[in-house]
């Protein structure tokens, strides 16, 4: 199962503007820029805040597993001047503070909310703490995590499960993530992006401000397969060869907060006639190949933007399809989905996998639905 939750509050500290305040923004800048003559570096951090209470909810009420990955999904919005590889680094952030009211483009500089100097504003100056700061955050540095980024690869899913784990389990606070470059500017490390001298541009994203469909979301993945086929029999491997996929109950719309089942049947294009059995094959539920952590075997599906056909829920382990007596299904929370657009399912199917027989077919049908509010 994937579920999507979107960032409560973000923003952006820059050095160079002291106690000014982003927070209205719609882009999330990390920035490590110099001037032409190398020198004056310009260094900003991003912060964003997700609500973990439906999550934590969630995994209380067994609907969410304890062993599920986390990732912080940030989508690229026309960086500048980037190196050719990088590294990007996400710190549970130690600090409460305040999201603000101010735009970049501001003059006077808005100075309501967080800004490298405060965590609140220039009016009650509470002080970012902490043994890493000249300012621009506080963060903890034993919990962690990070990404390599290559010049064509812009797009952030960063695996961030030990952070909101340390959230989850009470050992730190929620104040959310700060991200940014390794190193901390202003230390005199210069081994360190940050500290060094080097130009490494600027990397932008789409802030929750956006109003575009790329704002920042948490992803939450687990395992939730389950499978028992009863009466059931597979599918064999003369119509896996030339297998069709239908869906029984696919709606034209779902509300934004509603929880749906899905049930899909496999069947080859010239079902196996047997002449013990009196009813039309093409009648006859069977299963299709089961999965799990361990082996690719299994069906899968994955939801995609039917307008832009951004991927937004991959085939993964998190997206295996399960098995009851009545046939195959997977379950889907429409509330981690953006209302008033359309998607769509596509699936693929391995058999025979690490061996000579090995199949894998994929499946785009058109089954489109709605999100509607």
């Amino acid at each position: 199962m994937h579920y999507f939750i979107f960032p409560d509050k973000d923003t952006t500290l820059y050095q160079e503007s002291g106690s000014q305040n982003t927070g209205l923004d719609e882009i999330l800048e990390v920035q490590k820029e110099l001037t032409a003559a190398g020198t004056n570096p310009k260094v900003s951090r991003a912060l964003l805040k997700f609500d973990l209470a439906e999550i934590s909810q969630s995994i209380v009420r067994g609907q969410i597993s304890t062993d599920a990955k986390y990732y912080l999904n940030l989508y690229d919005a026309n960086p500048r001047e980037l190196s050719v590889s990088q590294t990007l680094w996400a710190y549970p952030i130690s600090q409460s503070w305040a999201e603000g009211e101010g735009f970049k483009a501001d003059s006077p500089a808005t100075q309501a909310g967080a800004s490298w100097n405060y965590l609140d504003d220039a009016d009650t100056k509470t002080q970012w703490y902490g043994p890493l700061t000249g300012s621009g955050g506080t963060w903890f540095t034993d919990v962690y995590a990070s990404q390599s980024l290559q010049y064509e690869t812009r797009d952030i899913r960063m695996d961030v499960t030990p952070i909101v784990t340390s959230w989850l389990n009470g050992t730190y606070t929620n104040e959310g993530f700060i991200v940014k470059r390794s190193g901390s500017f202003g230390n005199g490390d210069t081994n360190t992006d940050e500290g060094s001298t080097k130009r490494l541009g600027s990397l932008s994203f789409f802030s929750r401000q956006t109003n575009t469909i790329y704002p920042p979301k948490l992803e939450v993945e687990w395992y939730d397969t389950k499978w028992t086929t009863g009466s059931l029999s597979a599918l064999p491997k003369s119509e896996l060869e030339d297998l069709q996929i239908y869906m029984k109950n696919v709606r034209p719309e779902y509300k934004e907060k509603s929880k749906a089942k899905f049930r899909l049947v496999g069947r080859g294009r010239y079902p196996t006639k047997s002449y013990s059995n009196t009813s039309s094959p093409y009648l006859t539920s069977k299963y299709l190949p089961s999965g799990s952590k361990l082996v690719n075997d299994g069906a899968y599906y994955s939801v995609v933007d039917a307008d832009t056909k951004d991927v937004i829920i991959p085939f993964s382990t998190g997206s295996l399809i399960s098995c009851d007596s009545d046939g195959n299904y997977f379950n889907l929370w429409m509330n981690g989905l953006q209302s008033e657009r359309y998607y769509k399912f596509e699936f693929k199917v391995v058999s025979g996998s690490n061996t000579t027989e090995e199949m894998v077919n994929y499946f785009d049908d058109d089954f489109t639905f709605k999100v509607v509010r």
